[in-house]
């Protein structure tokens, strides 16, 4: 049953955004994962290079591979995918389990590549105060606005903000790629950097990050 045209509510009496609402994997992603913290480096790295893969398509059409995304780039350890070749990038062009698009499988190595690099550089993240011994989440987090939004409606909720575009463009000065703004932001989202969950869903709030308001709760 539709309480507006931007959530629904469910069989189980929760309501969502319509997005979230249309399949069964998408609502079990929706309710157990988006938005919720991710914090490590390898969680953040892999979830930077399924953004770049969905870049274009749907996001259901990324989720439905996930698991064939994590065997082909080895569960997404950067040190690993970083040491890829041409053999591998041949090998993934073969692989059914995945988005056979050149372009971003070797967006995915160079990325793996990047983000080892970081760990030795200084001056990274939004105050340049970050590192040597920093990591890819470490630069992504720094990027934590200081409110996050309130839509009540999707036309409310954004696609880029001032933080995406300052975080993409660091990370393109470092050597990523497929890191546009608007994917940036996607990821701030997907990573609960953001809380875009609509004021009316269930799940608004759920990462403990924000208050009710906006503002930071720590």
């Amino acid at each position: 049953m539709a309480t507006d045209e931007d959530l629904m509510v469910g069989a189980d009496g929760l309501a969502r955004p319509l997005w979230a609402s249309r399949h069964e994997d998408l609502r079990e992603y929706y309710d157990s994962e988006w938005g919720m913290p991710v914090r490590d480096e390898r969680g953040v790295f892999e979830r930077l290079a399924l953004e770049g893969f969905q870049s274009g398509l749907s996001w259901a059409t990324i989720l439905r591979r996930r698991e064939g995304f994590r065997r082909a780039f080895a569960g997404f350890d950067p040190g690993t995918v970083a040491a890829f070749d041409d053999a591998d990038v041949r090998r993934l062009l073969q692989d059914a389990g995945i988005i056979r698009h050149r372009g971003k499988i070797e967006a995915t190595i160079s990325n793996a590549r990047a983000t080892l690099a970081l760990r030795d550089a200084a001056g990274i993240g939004a105050g340049s105060d970050l590192g040597p011994g920093a990591t890819l989440a470490d630069l992504v987090w720094s990027y934590r606005p200081g409110r996050t939004p309130l839509p009540r409606t999707a036309a409310e909720v954004p696609t880029v903000s001032g933080e995406s575009v300052a975080m993409a463009k660091e990370l393109k000065l470092r050597g990523f790629r497929f890191v546009g703004p608007t994917t940036m932001f996607a990821l701030m989202e997907a990573i609960g950097i953001v809380d875009t969950h609509l004021l009316g869903s269930h799940r608004r709030g759920c990462s403990g990050l924000w208050d009710e308001d906006g503002a930071p709760l720590g």
